[in-house]
């Protein structure tokens, strides 16, 4: 060792300044003085650490814990009780730093997961609401200004919609990844209990859940509000916007059979409805004019020429009633086509409002039952869309540790979608049996989160018994 020293010193000798001359020169006295008790005990204690190998440690936290533990397990055999609890007290700040920077590390990965597959979903969605305008305003030559407003309005339910199931699917991927990967299999190996993972998880889908919330019972009462008047703006100012070509209207009391649309311009119009005494009436034009309104209340009028008016008794079936007119003006009000046009509807409220106002319709003899179902779905369903998306985490992270260990992100993203679209259609089947059906709203919109969270917390049983 002292030759190879020798010969180091002269190869350097004229590439280093006298500083370093000076500085190599007292590392070489270091060494020679410390270099005899440091054999002695590394042929004392051969399992020794070696520079390289403590550094790790103190990287990984295990040297700390060791000479802690060593701290608190010499000062119970001395009884000193005030360095034995400060000892613990720093094993517990280690294990609360090392917990914090694994929680970290995971709630980056959540997050980075969930805003891809957020814009994902926001995008497709955002996409068919265009393709929605499209087919109704874009090919009526509404103004552009006009589109991109309602656009504009409609972007509150896109991103209310995109957060619950952006959480299913980027969760799943992430933690799919992660078991792949091993990492999971690590952290177990390390001492760290699910628990660890399951914390981020919950975090976040609680978060997501939240904003989700304040998009969906804040803004989207304030997009649909606006939406609707921008709409009836458009209706007013151009009536055949809401008459398609070769198609057949039902409006609340009546029915529109239309021919061919040609700007205002209508041929071949019948239009169907029953008056108070049960009297059906058929009215038919070969050719009719869509002209603006003239009165508060009236959506489009409809001058029809040489119309022939046709009056159907349910009483008496063996006659009728034929009148020929050169030209009928025949009014449509705007609650024939849009519904609630003069009251505010459960979508356009606040949660707050709806509960005021479904107490308040509870008071009143007078309201269906059918009537009021519909507004309790509609409250049940600003809460369980927005908080579906914690009942997607507590799901996401068993079902990726049990299926994920082989190609765990694309086996994420495949059950993401397919469970994504059962649960849509779960939510669509839902309204439909509440409004139509009568059943009770507060199942028909919790049920599919319910039976989400159920079997997330039987596989995370599975998991644990493993």
């Amino acid at each position: 060792m002292k030759n190879k020293r020798e010969d180091l010193f002269k190869e350097s000798k004229d590439k280093f300044q006298p500083f370093h001359k000076k500085l190599w020169a007292l590392s070489g006295r270091l060494y020679e003085m410390f270099r005899a008790p440091i054999g002695v005990l590394r042929r004392r204690f051969p399992n020794l650490p070696s520079l390289g190998s403590i550094g790790t440690s103190l990287a990984s936290f295990r040297l700390c814990r060791t000479f802690w533990n060593a701290v608190v397990a010499v000062s119970r055999k001395a009884s000193f009780t005030r360095l034995e609890a400060f000892g613990r007290a720093r094993l517990l700040k280690i294990d609360e730093i090392r917990s914090n920077v694994l929680v970290k590390y995971i709630a980056r990965e959540l997050f980075l997961y969930f805003l891809v597959c957020f814009l994902f979903f926001f995008v497709v969605f955002f996409v068919n609401q265009i393709l929605l305008l499209a087919e109704t305003i874009l090919k009526k030559r509404v103004p552009v200004f006009s589109v991109l407003r309602l656009i504009w309005y409609c972007l509150p339910a896109i991103i209310a919609q995109s957060g619950p199931f952006a959480t299913l699917v980027g969760f799943l991927m992430c933690l799919g990844r992660m078991v792949t990967d091993n990492e999971v299999l690590i952290l177990r190996a390390s001492g760290q209990r699910y628990l660890t993972i399951l914390t981020p998880v919950l975090v976040m889908g609680l978060l997501i859940s939240v904003f989700s919330f304040v998009m969906n019972d804040y803004f989207l009462p304030l997009g649909t509000l606006h939406y609707n008047r921008m709409y009836r703006q458009i209706i007013v100012s151009n009536p055949a916007v809401e008459l398609e070509s070769h198609s057949i209207k039902r409006m609340n009391d009546s029915t529109i059979v239309i021919g061919t649309v040609d700007k205002r311009h209508v041929s071949d119009l019948v239009f169907l409805d029953v008056d108070d005494e049960g009297v059906q009436r058929m009215i038919f034009s070969k050719e009719s004019d869509v002209l603006n309104a003239v009165s508060p209340g009236v959506l489009m009028q409809l001058i029809m020429n040489d119309a022939v008016v046709l009056l159907l008794d349910g009483k008496k079936s063996a006659s009728y009633d034929m009148l020929v007119s050169d030209t009928l003006t025949l009014n449509i009000f705007e609650s024939s086509i849009i519904q609630h046009s003069g009251a505010t509807s459960p979508r356009e409220m606040t949660s707050y409002d709806l509960y005021k106002k479904i107490s308040k319709m509870k008071t009143e003899s007078d309201v269906g039952k059918s009537h009021l179902n519909s507004y309790n779905l509609e409250f049940n369903k600003k809460f369980s869309i927005p908080f579906g998306s914690i009942f997607f985490a507590i799901l996401a992270f068993p079902l990726a540790l049990v299926f994920g260990r082989k190609d765990g992100q694309t086996l994420g993203l495949i059950f993401g979608i397919i469970i994504s679209v059962m649960y849509w259609a779960a939510t669509i089947l839902g309204q439909m049996f509440g409004i139509r059906g009568g059943y009770n709203g507060f199942w028909m919109m919790w049920g599919p989160n319910f039976f989400i969270g159920t079997v997330g917390m039987l596989l995370y049983v599975k998991l644990r018994k493993k």
